[in-house]
């Protein structure tokens, strides 16, 4: 299984890692943190250098409560630093994390590879024709709901059907718009209940039935950090552990905060294989 990022083959046998670089002020875990041109160049070298295949860029908050910001704000917060990025590694995948059709087009125009996007085109409807016309890998994911109230009262009847079968529409939609290079992910945290996400993380193999890479992004989310009765900040242990689990089910690439551990994390699962 492979991807074609922007004339880069990146060969999904061994599992990647997807770098989470948030230009936010306001993100769950480390909004605030690389909000200038210096900090996310800084970033991105530490995390290249612990191993992260894709550099995954964002400057919108989708944490749970949140309140969507202007495309002009979004924009503004992205485009000066993505320049700049793209520029120094240029041989680099980057990823966008973007629900909307401008920023993804800013962006692709830059060099960016990847569209990941949190509302696998139910925002904006431009989104998987702009995709599609650039040949770009799209990352399509499951939520139910917007982050302001998906986890107001999350409710499934069956959810790992219901995500299958969601998924499956999807694809197909992806490639009537001439996207050949899909990746799903199931959206931890984004309009599940706690024992929904481990429902879903148990049952995660079930996936491959779609035949498309499955991305997880487990990093110090509320299923870890409330069941632990901690705080995002102590949930490096918890993260690394379920993307362990992950792995053994089957996941193709993990998206993350902490990329040391998780190539850790990949290293150590390889042994079992």
């Amino acid at each position: 299984m492979t991807l074609n990022c922007n004339g880069k083959i990146l060969d999904l046998k061994t599992p990647k890692i997807m770098g989470i670089l948030n230009l936010t002020p306001d993100s769950f875990y480390d909004g605030g943190k690389y909000q200038s041109v210096k900090l996310a160049i800084d970033r991105c070298y530490e995390m290249l250098k612990q191993g992260a295949d894709i550099i995954d860029v964002g400057a919108a908050s989708s944490r749970p409560g949140s309140k969507i910001i202007s495309e002009k704000e979004e924009l503004q917060r992205l485009s000066t630093i993505l320049k700049t990025l793209v520029k120094e590694f240029n041989s680099v995948i980057f990823s966008v994390d973007t629900f909307r059709s401008l920023i993804a087009k800013a962006s692709l125009d830059e060099g960016v590879a990847i569209v990941n996007d949190i509302t696998a085109g139910k925002f904006d409807s431009k989104m998987l024709p702009l995709v599609g016309k650039y040949n770009a890998v799209y990352v399509a994911m499951h939520m139910q709901g917007f982050p302001s109230n998906m986890q107001e009262n999350p409710s499934y009847k069956k959810i790992i059907p219901e995500l299958i079968s969601f998924f499956s529409d999807k694809i197909i939609t992806c490639h009537s718009n001439k996207i050949s290079d899909v990746i799903i992910d199931p959206g931890f945290g984004f309009g599940k209940k706690i024992n929904q996400n481990f429902k879903i993380l148990k049952n995660l193999e079930v996936f491959q039935v779609l035949n498309v890479p499955i991305m997880v992004g487990l990093s110090r989310k509320s299923m870890i950090y409330k069941s632990l009765e901690i705080e995002p900040a102590d949930a490096l242990n918890g993260t690394s552990v379920l993307n362990a689990v992950a792995l053994l089910k089957k996941a193709n690439i993990l998206r993350v905060h902490d990329v040391k551990e998780a190539k850790e994390s990949i290293e150590l699962c390889k042994k079992l294989v």
